[in-house]
């Protein structure tokens, strides 16, 4: 492989804006990877998965180099030792002078021993999980550094899978189909979706599988009143939109109005007309008491850790604190406690997170129940990323009795 200093660089610009200041790496990511208009395909492709590569796996890069890291010298370090555990020939250039490919090659011997190095996860975040998930951490912290899978969800408003299924195919994209979730489908060919115009035209959305499951788990049927609580840019919103048929009324709240205002666009393009954005301090100040037994459905899918999704957000665990996931649970069962009176009886609310911990899942659904005798459960789901190759994900269908 041969490494092209202006693309090295560009990998360096990247990690300088996630680890050393701290700004998140999707945005920074994309763009960056637009910030240059002659990078073809590959040198994107370069750019993008050496820097989160190099993001997920921070720990054991610093364990190999075994020197006190700082500033931007830092970054060509754990470039240039990335590169040498894979056996990359390196260039003559002043910033990997100081490597000693001996010492990092016997330190990553060494780290295959201890899984908070190996896998590269904070002290108190591989204790934490490790205490809450027991032996099947093992196995999950490996799978969290597996890459994510892009898959899209089609609009059934709009059009229909194997109309979007053969247009795709005829392009050349290479895909496949998931029995877990009938209008997804899982693209294996590296292309950017969002300048599709089947995309700008409503077409399809995308959404990993996961996230689409949640929808169909609150069995929401054309006519009912429906709350997203926590709508966020409402993709749900959407999937709910079209498995409701566009009949019915869906409340989409959220806290921030920028993600609302995304949220209506989005409506917009997917041709979703039942769907009405409210700002949640609207809603707790004055339709709080309006709503009582209101919904039919209500759909929580709640703030949380993010643990489940760190494949796709890596630099969460370097921004992420015990602190910060304690904050959540508090909001997390607040939450359930203030939208539990606007559900009708016999009416059903789901709950649900991007958490692989008990603690954010199955813990907080049974503290709610001991305080509401009037909630059942029906059902509950967790989706482990080590078992499946998805998100983790975790859902839980209560009822109103």
């Amino acid at each position: 492989m041969k490494l092209h200093r202006n693309l090295c660089n560009a990998v360096i610009t990247g990690l300088k804006d996630i680890l050393l200041d701290k700004k998140q790496a999707d945005v920074m990511v994309s763009n960056l990877l637009q910030s240059n208009k002659s990078w073809g395909a590959r040198d994107r492709n370069f750019i993008a998965e050496n820097i989160y590569h190099i993001v997920r796996y921070k720990r054991l890069y610093e364990f190999c180099l075994n020197d006190e890291l700082f500033g931007e010298v830092s970054l060509w370090k754990l470039f240039g030792t990335k590169l040498i555990l894979e056996s990359v020939e390196l260039p003559a250039w002043e910033e990997f002078s100081a490597l000693n490919k001996e010492q990092i090659s016997e330190r990553s011997t060494e780290a295959k021993t201890v899984r908070k190095i190996r896998e590269s996860f904070p002290d108190w975040l591989d204790e934490l999980c490790a205490k809450e998930l027991g032996k099947a951490w093992e196995q999950e912290a490996a799978a969290l550094n597996t890459p994510a899978k892009f898959s899209i969800r089609i609009n059934t408003l709009k059009s229909n899978f194997e109309v979007i299924k053969r247009m795709l195919t005829d392009e050349g994209v290479e895909l496949c189909e998931t029995p877990v979730a009938p209008d997804a489908l899982i693209i294996n060919t590296k292309k950017n979706f969002r300048n599709h115009a089947a995309y700008k035209n409503g077409l399809f959305e995308v959404q990993d599988i996961s996230s689409q499951l949640i929808a169909p788990f609150l069995e929401a049927a054309p006519g009912m009143n429906v709350i997203d609580g926590c709508a966020g840019a409402g993709g749900k919103s959407l999937h709910l939109a079209a498995l409701m048929q566009n009949k019915g009324e869906i409340l989409s709240v959220d806290i921030h109005e920028r993600k609302l205002d995304e949220l209506k666009m989005r409506a917009s393009r997917a041709g979703c007309k039942i769907i009405k954005p409210m700002h949640t301090d609207k809603l707790t100040r004055h339709f709080q008491g309006l709503l009582q037994s209101f919904a039919d459905r209500i759909l929580l899918d709640v703030p949380c850790s993010g643990t489940g999704v760190l494949r796709r957000k890596p630099d969460a665990k370097w921004s992420l604190t015990k602190k910060f996931i304690d904050e959540l649970k508090q909001t997390q069962a607040q939450i359930l406690q203030e939208y539990a009176p606007m559900l009708k009886k016999d009416g059903i609310l789901v709950y649900s997170t991007c958490s692989i911990l008990p603690s954010e899942n199955e813990l907080q659904i049974k503290a709610f129940l001991e305080k509401h005798p009037e909630f059942t459960l029906l059902e509950e789901k967790r989706i482990s990323p080590a078992l499946t190759g998805f998100d983790g994900f975790y859902m839980a269908k209560l009822k109103k009795i």
